[in-house]
């Protein structure tokens, strides 16, 4: 390229254990790998072999933004890092996207990206200016809570710079900590901060005084009008007096504050709740909260989010003339509903969510839940859908009776929980020291029949007024628990949606529903909902999105903005707009397919995956009933998986792609591996 536009040029190689850096021209990965995820999995091939594991100092965290970042392309601020995930299991290569402004800081120093590698000797933390990374001690900031690491670079390097840390549950070694920049935004979902912690690395912080030009700036313009049209602006705090899931609030006394924030550089959607001058865990001051879509059930969590209609909560199934991004229902600024739409019925017809019964309404309890998280460092969707619905189900069906956790265990007390956190965050005790392994890992060596698969009673479904059976422990495939799957959490949507998304879950390494949400159209649905296992529909509708989640963690883009149905080069417009490479919507799409299929070669090459290895990791979730009593049978499945692996050019019998699929897109090399190892069909 002559020059470059949306890129600035450079890949930082920072190796922790001699403290040297070198730098890798971007070009070398660009344009065939996009940018963000599709550059990290093909650095991850080409570097880290089989057998390396999370904590080794030969597992590497690679960061990459995207060619949008920067550039003021709405949505183009969140960037993505990969690793192998210690939270997995078994530990796997796995990905986590963040927002806020930390991406493009790490743009303006003149870096597109950085590759970590080894150990430090000591606590460290690196400090970008421009082009300079110094190595610094962090022996004065290890053990600080997340905020007030924050606070201390800030201190030390001026208050303009934009920093990522970890808390205590990082370097202690929990294996879901995250890594936190501004806004509490999170890379949660690999255990990210596990591993910066294995390597004695506190921070990054940086500070960027460069530029970065995008190609078409009246086009940057255009398509910052039209995405999510109209614009949520900032908008004046607003006085709530009550707090819980539409339809199913809870009074707050005294009432209290909300705002809206975007979440990343650039972006003009401001759909993050900002909750002001919440209880704190740690100090008498009123602290803010930055709420997502699972800090509401620290809240409550007495029931489910209730049924839309085939469309659900999310517009899973969407007309055209009823769709909206995502982000509009999280700042809760849908727009009124077209009631001439032939399908409006059937698309809004409500439904009540299952009563689960796992703790009431306490808006201050809520809030240190979500402190307790933020400050140490943990992945709230663990905490709040995981680990406290477990202990609520196994206490009412007596699982825990012989365990001693040196307090009764109680998840409606906010000292039982602030008790658990810490024992868990600094590994007290056995029990603290079991549950920082995390779930997976903690309820097999407490015994899965007894402690996993008990059946909890207290499930009732509202659609067909019934009690279902539910295990006391949500988990789904690969050590993640569940995420609009169908059952336990956010189970109230249609079967041929939850098919789908379990369907998504198969073939990932850790949770998927943080990208890849499932969408499709209603036309669709119609054709597909009888039997949706049996639909070339279904199976086509989750390589889309796939692809399009490929697309969100490169381009980047974000999964509240993206997949539009109805504006599908949405994203092909965004990469040419940044870098001036004119990129079709079908071009694009095959360096999607490339990049998902490097993605498949490396938990093949590495981790052995397999069909069979797939199909029995997800098969059992499915076997406890939907709020409707549905399940799936093992030939249902088993059709549905042939179609997918059929569309996706991967040999039925074992999974693996075939070496046409891989030449189809340019990734003769790979197969070359694979067939030397004995993985090529």
């Amino acid at each position: 390229m002559d020059k470059l536009y949306g890129y600035v040029g450079k890949i930082a190689r920072i190796n922790l254990t001699d403290s040297t850096v070198s730098v890798i021209p971007t070009t070398k990965y660009v344009p065939e790998y996009i940018g963000g995820r599709s550059v990290c999995n093909k650095i991850f091939w080409d570097e880290v072999k089989p057998g390396v594991k999370a904590f080794d100092p030969e597992n590497k965290v690679i960061y990459m933004t995207g060619p949008t970042t920067a550039t003021g392309i709405p949505t183009g601020g969140r960037t993505v890092f990969t690793t192998i995930s210690p939270n997995s299991l078994p530990e796997q290569y796995a990905w986590s996207g963040i927002g806020g402004s930390f991406g493009a800081e790490i743009k303006f120093a003149g870096y597109d990206g950085f590759i970590l590698e080894g150990k430090a000797p000591e606590p460290t933390y690196l400090y970008i200016e421009d082009n300079d990374i110094t190595f610094l001690s962090a022996r004065n900031l290890w053990g600080k809570l997340v905020h007030a690491t924050q606070r201390r670079l800030e201190e030390i390097h001026g208050n303009d710079v934009k920093s990522i840390v970890i808390g205590p549950a990082g370097e202690n070694l929990i294996r879901n900590a995250s890594v936190t920049t501004s806004n509490d935004n999170v890379a949660a979902k690999a255990g990210l901060g596990a591993v910066f912690g294995s390597k004695n690395l506190k921070a990054i912080t940086v500070r960027g005084t460069g530029t970065v030009v995008p190609a078409d700036s009246k086009k940057v313009l255009e398509l910052r009008m039209k995405m999510a049209h109209p614009s949520m602006l900032k908008r004046p705090v607003i006085n709530e007096t009550h707090h819980g899931l539409p339809g199913a609030e809870n009074l707050v006394p005294g009432g209290w504050k909300r705002a809206q924030v975007a979440c990343s550089y650039g972006c003009n959607q401001h759909c993050m709740c900002l909750m002001l001058d919440m209880k704190s865990a740690f100090t008498e001051e009123k602290v803010n909260h930055v709420e997502k879509c699972v800090s509401i059930f620290a809240f409550a969590f007495d029931q489910d989010v209730p049924y839309g209609g085939p469309g659900g909560p999310g517009g899973i199934f969407q007309t055209e003339q009823n769709h909206f991004p995502a982000c509009k229902m999280i700042a809760r600024e849908v727009d009124p509903p077209d009631t001439s739409d032939p399908y409006f019925k059937q698309e809004f017809t409500p439904g009540p969510g299952d009563i689960l019964d796992f703790w009431k309404h306490d808006f201050d309890k809520g809030s240190v839940i979500n402190d307790l998280c933020n400050e140490y460092g943990v992945d709230k969707w663990d905490v709040i859908i995981w680990l406290l619905p477990w202990l609520s189900m196994g206490k009412k069906e007596g699982v825990f009776d012989d365990i001693d956790f040196g307090k009764e265990i109680d998840v409606e007390s906010e000292e039982f929980v602030r008790y658990l956190m810490d024992m868990i965050v600094y590994r007290k005790g056995y029990y603290g020291n079991l549950l920082a392994e995390g779930m997976a890992r903690a309820i097999r060596v407490l015994g899965k029949e007894k402690f996993g698969d008990t059946i909890y009673h207290g499930r009732y479904s509202r659609q067909i007024n019934k009690q279902l059976d539910l295990p006391i422990s949500l988990e789904t495939a690969w050590g993640h628990s569940v995420h609009w799957q169908g059952r336990g959490f956010e189970a109230s949507i249609a079967k041929p949606a939850w098919v789908a998304t379990n369907l998504h879950q198969m073939t990932a390494t850790r949770d998927t529903q943080t990208i890849q949400h499932h969408h499709d159209k209603f036309e669709n649905y119609l054709e597909l909902k009888d039997d949706p296992c049996r639909s070339p529909l279904t199976a086509k509708a989750v390589v889309m999105g796939e692809n399009k989640a490929e697309l969100k963690d490169s381009v980047t883009c974000c999964d509240w903005q993206s997949p539009n149905l109805f504006w599908t080069d949405m994203e092909a417009q965004m990469f040419t707009a940044a870098t001036g490479i004119p990129m079709t919507e079908e071009e694009l799409n095959k360096a999607a397919e490339r990049s998902r299929n490097l993605f498949r070669a490396i938990i093949i090459r590495n981790y052995d995956r397999t069909r069979e290895l797939e199909v029995n990791a997800i098969f059992p979730i499915m076997q406890f009933p939907d709020p409707w009593g549905e399940t799936v049978t093992w030939d249902e499945w088993n059709d549905l998986v042939d179609l997918y692996y059929a569309l996706r050019g991967w040999d039925k019998e074992t999974g693996w792609p075939t070496r046409e699929t891989y030449e189809n897109y340019g990734l003769n090399d790979v197969a070359d591996v694979l067939e030397t190892i004995g993985k090529l069909p």
